[in-house]
């Protein structure tokens, strides 16, 4: 086939001369043969072109048909309708926000239909590595809900819930803020830092959600109790009622994890998203008072799984390949740079900054 754009790479080519990286290291060697992790790696280190020979199963087939008329990938076609899902179900939250603002009822109905939709999904969405891009700030909730709807989801079930428990987990984390439909649009979306009075009035959207969802017959009790309970804490400190670890449903636990983690990495219009990698170690450090720790452990292990391959960029701006994580030290894996093994459990000056090979939304 020769020198392709890497566009035009398909799975099953084989490399046929060696690829190097913008800083002339050598990413693959000749003789490697394309799947979807070395297609997410090529776009990743923004390679150009490669030079490659089609499998000889597909050469035929290859000069018969164009491009366009082959056939896509699996993997693609799954990742596509998880997207479509996702857009589908942040269109309709921010649709049912804006009902519940002009006094409307909850359509839970469709919420739930499209919500069933969505989780067919969801084995296609990885925690670390799903991110939305260009997220206007006025739909930042709509986007945070609906991450938060997949991880309850899978909260519930890592948990070892029973399997009723796991929809209205997922409609837990999807509803969790819709108080927030009934507090100002100017104090929701304030750029700057809200006042005492802005904050306490902020607070106020627990209440409120659990004031609109009490007589929803379709979602049970936890549901309800998620959006007034995900800001208590495990040790008393939270609000609105400042109640303990016992008295916390634990979907309200799940929203509140998923709540804090997928606000933090995602980006806003006042500051940059963090890396999934700091605010997991930051969500350990909140599991001594703040978050249920046995759910903390269980998230953080379960979302750093299976993620040997991801490319990254550490806290000095080096490249890198995931090619180890020690159980011991989920967030802390063993990274290839250059063919060097960099222990980030060890130099604990370094960090994963980004994630490079993600899912785009």
């Amino acid at each position: 086939m020769g020198t392709v754009t890497v566009s035009q790479v398909k799975l099953g080519d084989k490399i046929t001369q060696d690829v190097l990286t913008p800083l002339g290291s050598v990413l693959f060697h000749k003789g490697k043969v394309v799947t979807p992790r070395e297609l997410e790696i090529l776009q990743a280190f923004l390679v150009p072109q490669v030079v490659v020979d089609g499998p000889p199963e597909k050469k035929e087939a290859a000069e018969a048909n164009s491009d366009k008329n082959q056939e896509q990938p699996k993997e693609t076609l799954v990742k596509t309708s998880l997207m479509m899902q996702y857009d589908r179900t942040v269109a309709l939250l921010k649709r049912v926000f804006n009902q519940m603002m002009s006094g409307q009822s909850l359509p839970i109905l469709d919420i739930r239909n499209q919500l069933e939709l969505l989780l067919q999904e969801s084995q296609a969405y990885k925690i670390l590595t799903f991110s939305p891009q260009n997220v206007p700030d006025e739909d930042y909730l709509y986007h945070k809900s609906t991450m938060s709807a997949l991880c309850c989801y899978m909260l519930a079930q890592w948990n070892g819930l029973p399997k009723k428990d796991w929809m209205q987990s997922a409609l837990a984390g999807l509803l969790h803020d819709i108080g927030n439909a009934r507090i100002d649009r100017d104090i929701l979306n304030k750029p700057t830092k809200l006042t005492p009075d802005e904050t306490e009035e902020m607070k106020r959207h627990t209440v409120l959600g659990y004031q609109l969802l009490k007589n929803v017959a379709a979602v049970n009790e936890g549901v309800k109790l998620a959006a007034l309970q995900h800001h208590e804490r495990f040790d008393g400190s939270g609000y609105p009622l400042g109640i303990g670890s016992e008295k916390i449903h634990p979907y309200a636990k799940f929203a509140a994890i998923s709540d804090i983690f997928n606000a933090m990495t995602m980006k806003r219009a006042y500051r940059k998203a963090a890396s999934p990698y700091l605010v997991l170690e930051q969500l350990h450090q909140d599991s001594f008072g703040k978050l249920d720790p046995a759910y903390v452990r269980i998230f953080i292990e379960k979302a750093t799984q299976f993620h040997n391959g991801t490319v990254v960029r550490l806290s000095d701006d080096r490249m890198g390949e995931i090619v180890f994580s020690d159980r011991n030290h989920p967030t802390r894996p063993w990274v290839s740079v250059n063919g060097t093994i960099v222990n980030l459990a060890i130099e604990r000056q370094l960090y994963i900054e980004e994630v490079i090979t993600r899912t785009k939304a």
